[in-house]
């Protein structure tokens, strides 16, 4: 059954002619339609913070980040897991994505995949107790995406869902629900601005403060970056530079003699005797940087 009323399909009033306006105009409109969204998340963010409390402790046990959606919502979900590794050092599987139509539907419309009841239940069948499922559905009723959430629930997986519209079927499969009351689009219908918009903004925050809570941000600086080419081998070399007073010259040798290992990098410039003591003192404070700088002699 079709739901009353879903805020996202409505329509912004005064837009006749809208097609008809100066460039200058339209954009100004648009960009109207994107603060809007923003300042949606910035009412979610108690949901957004309750959702890293909920994630944070799971992912440091080992659990799977799964992302679950169709269309523009699991492309923007699929974007921000696929930035975890190299940005935050997640490892690579403990992330997983549930596509409504699989990996083709992320290039291609495969539009009726999102309908497909059977294929969101199957997708779900992998959670586990130890995992939790981010749900992403502009309409919150997307049947593919509900579908995995209910599934998911099921088998003790934590569901989180993030949805444009209240009181939907999607946040009624869910443990936690993040509501971004994006409201209607300018061009009515197409959740790829406002919705997708807040979607994205949404996402971010919480896998960001997610892996600060876990340990990979240190002063607003990213420790757990994957040095995996020469420009970020350099900004690896500036963050231990940063944090220590090192010079760049000297993180860079303390990265080369780490393999790349950020947070080890800083510990050797701190102070640390060599690499061994650097990995045992970290080892020691369950990888908190701060932490193992503190247990340190000298200055940091």
């Amino acid at each position: 059954m079709t739901p009353k009323s879903t805020s996202t399909e409505h329509r912004v009033p005064d837009l006749d002619g809208f097609d008809t306006w100066s460039d200058q105009r339209i954009l100004e409109t648009l960009l109207a339609g994107q603060r809007r969204a923003l300042d949606a998340v910035e009412a979610a963010l108690p949901a957004i913070a309750e959702a890293a409390r909920i994630i944070a402790p799971r992912i440091a046990a080992g659990g799977r980040l799964i992302y679950a959606g169709a269309g523009t919502s699991i492309r923007v979900a699929v974007q921000d897991g696929s930035e975890l590794p190299a940005t935050f050092g997640m490892k690579e599987e403990q992330l997983l994505y549930l596509i409504a139509g699989g990996r083709d539907a992320m290039f291609d419309t495969l539009a009726d995949a999102e309908d497909d009841v059977e294929a969101g239940r199957r997708a779900a069948e992998q959670c586990t107790p130890s995992d939790v499922l981010i749900a992403v559905a502009a309409s919150g009723r997307t049947p593919y995406t509900t579908a995995a959430a209910q599934v998911a629930r099921s088998k003790g997986c934590a569901v989180i869902a993030v949805v444009n519209n209240a009181n939907s079927p999607l946040g009624d499969a869910s443990d936690h629900v993040i509501l971004l009351e994006s409201g209607a689009e300018v061009i009515s219908g197409s959740t790829r601005l406002g919705a997708g918009t807040a979607q994205k903004a949404a996402l971010n925050l919480l896998s960001t403060l997610v892996h600060t809570r876990l340990g990979a941000v240190h002063d607003g600086l990213m420790v757990n970056v994957q040095a995996g080419n020469q420009k970020l081998v350099g900004r690896a070399a500036r963050i231990a530079s940063q944090i220590t007073g090192a010079s760049e010259k000297d993180a860079a040798e303390a990265l080369s003699r780490t393999r790349g290992d950020v947070k080890l990098a800083i510990l050797l410039c701190a102070g640390a005797k060599d690499l061994a003591a650097a990995q045992e003192t970290l080892a020691a404070t369950g990888g908190n940087l701060r932490l193992a700088l503190s247990k340190l002699s000298g200055p940091v």
